[in-house]
């Protein structure tokens, strides 16, 4: 890239491994090895006295220090209640996670020789509020000027639609990763790609896997030595039947068994499992996976698809051979592995040369056509409509390809749409004429995004003085839900005028934009009264703890 504008670089900030990529100058994908020349960085966080270390050495080091290592923090992002503890200092899953960021870029810019500024982080499609602000301030904290959130499996979508093909498709995203699963179906066409519908859990994934091998590995050990002990409750021991577990189930997928060795209390066990066993212990866990994926796709037929063309599996945990078997069985189709530890990345950095490309016809048409351009559905509009002529957006796509040195196809190929679904309905606390409260939800889930949506509800007595507006995110896509069944991620009060009569109109607009950002506008008809709330959440880290997250991370260099 010989323009001076900012590279964007793709970051899949995973549950067990993270990586980063970038687009090269022939406009491919290209993953960048960490400092160990490992393509993938292992999500782990070790607080060694002074030091941070991330990665292989932090994950070996957790056999050691136990209670200074941290894994599996994105299971915890967004959560108000996590705090790791160290040197008398609190750290926020954000700040953690931001140290992963920092040795992900560090690596690369060590690689590449040039700086690692701004950068497109993934999050699973089932993030919520919370944790998808969560994950953008993760990328702050870490220095990084955050362009976008996107689902993985919308940018593993992107990375496999940008393979050679000019046939529409629809494809089922299986994405079962370390610590969540996504299942998502996406029409891929050649200038787009939407999302039609999402599901999954975002606290499922291949360490429950893991787990379940080590609830047998201690049964195991309990029979052969004659003892009740939970011998989890000792750190060390959990540590390492946690980093046996993930060995053996890497070999299971590749092997029929495998021996096991558990040490504890100075007593030592040899056990054999074989990968029958294993499918054994797990096989609710995976039919999990084939429940949400039939639920998702009995959600994609009431908006009007009823097949789908192929399945791409991605996410390492796909690997394990039940996998494609189970789907094979149940969905009679043969679901394709599509470079399961490196398309989410790969996608994440396609998305971010859009972005950058898309910069560059930005500026050049609003110069020509002398008039402010935001987006580019704005450029789209002006082509239908004739407002923009072909001629002097082909001339503005050839300058942004003289600067940065790609094709003009490419140039033209990065006006790409790319829609996405919410993963969750959003709503506010209502009464029923029986003045009962329930949830009414404005945006429900699986509804494309950017929105906008409005909805009248009503003043309950005369001369009311506020009201009370909580917003709601819930995981239905029932328009009418129990409280019990949502949870509450941000309050505004309306303050009235005086002497209103009851049933006044009270208008609430929700807009949602594509990362998944949520604002609400609440008004009453009588005089135009009016709040703005943008939902950046209370539960997330901000304030002083933001700052002083920022600042540590400025001042420290990640081993």
């Amino acid at each position: 890239m010989t323009e001076q504008s900012k590279r964007i670089f793709g970051i899949d900030l995973g549950t067990t491994y993270s990586s980063i990529a970038y687009v090269d100058e022939y406009g491919k994908a290209v993953i960048i090895p960490n400092a160990e020349n490992e393509r993938v960085t292992p999500s782990v966080v070790f607080f060694d006295d002074e030091s941070i270390v991330v990665g292989d050495v932090a994950k070996e080091s957790s056999k050691l220090y136990p209670n200074e290592v941290v894994s599996f923090v994105k299971r915890s992002m967004g959560e108000p209640n996590f705090i790791f503890l160290h040197n008398s200092e609190e750290y926020r899953a954000e700040e953690i996670s931001a140290y992963i960021l920092k040795k992900l870029a560090q690596d690369a810019e060590q690689f590449l020789g040039e700086p690692v500024t701004d950068v497109v982080i993934t999050c699973p499609a089932y993030f919520g509020i919370n944790e998808r602000e969560a994950t953008r301030k993760a990328g702050e904290i870490a220095g990084f000027n955050v362009r976008h959130i996107i689902n993985e499996p919308t940018a593993a979508a992107i990375a496999y639609g940008s393979l050679d093909s000019s046939e529409d498709r629809v494809v089922l995203v299986y994405d079962l990763g370390g610590g969540t699963f996504d299942v998502t179906m996406i029409d891929i066409r050649k200038d787009s790609v939407e999302v039609i519908c999402t599901g999954g859990d975002h606290n499922l994934g291949g360490k429950d896997w893991d787990d379940r091998v080590v609830a047998h590995m201690v049964e195991v050990f309990q029979n052969e030595t004659g003892t009740d002990e939970d011998i989890l409750d000792d750190p060390d021991t959990w540590q390492d039947l946690q980093l046996s577990a993930e060995k053996a189930k890497k070999i299971l997928s590749q092997r029929p068994k495998t021996p096991i060795s558990i040490t504890h209390g100075g007593e030592r066990v040899k056990m054999l499992i074989d990968r029958e066993k294993f499918e054994e212990i797990t096989e609710d866990l995976l039919e999990r996976t084939i429940e949400f994926t039939r639920e998702m796709l009995g959600e994609a037929k009431n908006k009007g698809y009823q097949s789908f063309d192929e399945i791409i599996l991605v996410g390492g945990a796909t690997r394990m051979p039940q996998i494609k078997t189970r789907i094979e069985e149940n969905f009679s189709i043969t679901p394709k592995v599509f470079d399961p530890d490196e398309a989410v990345a790969k996608g994440a950095a396609i998305y971010g040369w859009k972005l950058t490309l898309n910069d560059g016809l930005i500026q050049r048409l609003s110069q020509k056509t002398n008039r402010p351009i935001a987006h580019m559905d704005e450029i789209s509009e002006m082509l239908e409509t004739n407002t923009l002529s072909d001629n002097d957006f082909k001339a503005a796509a050839q300058e942004v390809a003289d600067v940065t040195g790609y094709t003009l196809p490419s140039i033209e190929r990065s006006m790409l749409k790319v829609r996405n679904v919410t993963s969750k309905s959003f709503g506010v606390v209502a009464h029923t004429p029986k003045n009962e409260e329930i949830v009414f939800n404005i945006v429900l889930r699986n509804t494309t995004v950017p929105i906008t949506l409005k909805k009248n509800f009503y003043t309950a007595v005369e001369n009311q003085k506020t009201v009370l507006i909580r917003i709601m995110e819930s995981e239905t896509s029932r328009v009418e839900v129990p409280p019990e069944h949502a949870v509450e991620i941000k309050t505004a009060i309306l303050n009235l005028p005086p002497n209103l009569p009851a049933d006044l109109p009270i208008e609430i607009t929700f807009t949602l934009n594509e990362e998944g950002q949520l604002h609400i506008m609440a008004m009453e008809t009588s005089q135009a009264r009016q709040i703005e709330v943008v939902v950046d959440t209370a539960s997330v880290i901000a304030g002083e703890d933001l700052e002083r997250a920022i600042t540590r991370s400025q001042n420290l260099v990640v081993h």
